[in-house]
């Protein structure tokens, strides 16, 4: 059984439907991609979740194993070989 969509505005006043209690706003998210760096390859979802635990540099990714940052919530499967070459493209790796 799939949740209902409804309509919600986020804090700029933008309109979006969502079904889950994710918070974040499609629109919002565009504006605030970054143009260069990893967040920028990652998907919106994932690179909320690593802003929002602080992680905004591939040395402070590092610091986390795989599996820590796949618990992240918005964090997925899909997301581990983009930061892993984004990571040995700076002879950097994640936590053993």
């Amino acid at each position: 059984m799939r949740a209902e969509k409804s309509v919600r505005v986020c804090e700029k006043g933008h309109t979006y439907y969502k079904s889950s209690d994710c918070t974040s706003c499609p629109t919002c998210d565009k504006e605030n991609k970054p143009e260069s760096g990893f967040l920028s390859k990652l998907s919106s979802p994932a690179r909320n979740a690593l802003i929002s635990e602080g992680i905004e540099t591939l040395q402070e990714l590092s610091k986390y194993s795989e599996k820590e940052i796949l618990k992240l919530h918005g964090v997925g499967p899909a997301s581990i070989p983009i930061m892993k070459m984004s990571l040995q493209e700076e002879g950097l790796s994640f936590k053993e």
